[in-house]
């Protein structure tokens, strides 16, 4: 009896040490949080926001903006301009290749939700695009008017155009489709312009187009559905001992909030694990479905003083200030 009350008291001892080791092991407590500071990821740039209510993948957001406060118009370079200008020290952009060797700067699949143009998006040549009036289809009273029309004649830009006009800014550059070709197709794009600081740039999008932009440019911070999980996963699994899986390292994670609180170390430790194997750490809003961000002053009140990392928003003309 005494023998296994002996064994009871060295597993109960065991286990007081390993809980202590794994608490001070992941705490945030004693990290130096005098210049933590977050930086705000402004998604599209300035554009005009919409209602997230019951919207799908497909939905045509320019058909249920709020009332316009400003005239800018998402991926266009005045957007970005405006969006560095108000704080922000990255802006997320789309892009899509053209029939003529171009990548255009744009959101949609296809032209007829936001312009006065009809088909899908890659199928044009980047001459045909510039013809377009990418403020066409924005309103906020169901058709009766379209404060935008007219403005935006001309706007879209190739992302050659962005990377010269920002040269020294931080990128997100968003992969639209999940064609393996497209990955390929960028690597090379950018590598044909001498002037492009690929340190400033990261690149996200589907499993196949960013694993074949990372084979052909691995030092380019990148990010899908993938990376996360082959990092998060054994994270998750033995990251209380301090060790951070290969899979984290050079990369960038795209955080739910709801998600976070769960990993080993969050936040200040977590953050701090992975920027010493040189990835970026953003959270979103919620639990990271479509393009939820921190767009109100309530909505940052939810995030943990001093968070180190990057917070996406959808309204960086708020949230900047």
């Amino acid at each position: 009896m005494k023998k296994i009350k002996k064994a009871f008291k060295y597993v109960g001892i065991g286990m007081i040490l390993l809980i202590s080791f794994m608490f001070l092991n992941n705490t945030s407590l004693f990290i130096d949080k005098g210049n933590s500071e977050p930086k705000l990821l402004a998604h599209r740039g300035v554009h005009q926001t919409f209602s997230m209510d019951g919207i799908k993948w497909d939905s045509c957001t320019a058909e249920r903006i709020y009332e316009p406060e400003h005239s800018y118009i998402e991926n266009t370079i005045s957007s970005m301009e405006e969006a560095f200008r108000l704080g922000a020290d990255v802006v997320e952009l789309d892009v899509h290749p053209t029939t003529d060797g171009e990548f255009a700067v744009f959101h949609d699949w296809t032209l007829e939700c936001r312009t006065d143009g009809e088909g899908v998006t890659r199928e044009h040549t980047m001459e045909e695009l510039r013809q377009l009036d990418v403020g066409y289809g924005y309103t906020a009273d169901n058709g009766k008017t379209y404060p935008l029309r007219g403005s935006g004649v001309g706007l879209i830009p190739t992302l050659r155009e962005v990377l010269e006009e920002f040269p020294d800014k931080e990128l997100l550059i968003h992969i639209k489709s999940d064609d393996p070709e497209e990955g390929v197709l960028l690597a090379d794009y950018l590598k044909s312009n001498p002037q492009t600081n690929m340190k400033s740039l990261a690149v996200y999008g589907g499993d196949q187009p960013i694993s074949s932009f990372k084979e052909k440019m691995p030092d380019v911070r990148v990010m899908s559905k993938g990376t996360i999980k082959s990092c998060l996963i054994p994270y998750i699994a033995i990251g209380w001992t301090g060790y951070v899986p290969e899979a984290c390292e050079k990369t960038q994670l795209h955080i739910p909030e709801k998600i976070g609180p769960f990993l080993w170390g969050w936040s200040g430790k977590f953050h701090q694990r992975m920027e010493e194997v040189d990835t970026r750490v953003i959270i979103v809003a919620g639990d990271g479905g479509y393009s939820e961000g921190f767009d109100s002053v309530e909505d940052m009140e939810r995030v943990q003083d001093n968070f180190p990392g990057y917070i996406w928003t959808n309204q960086i003309d708020l949230i900047g200030r």
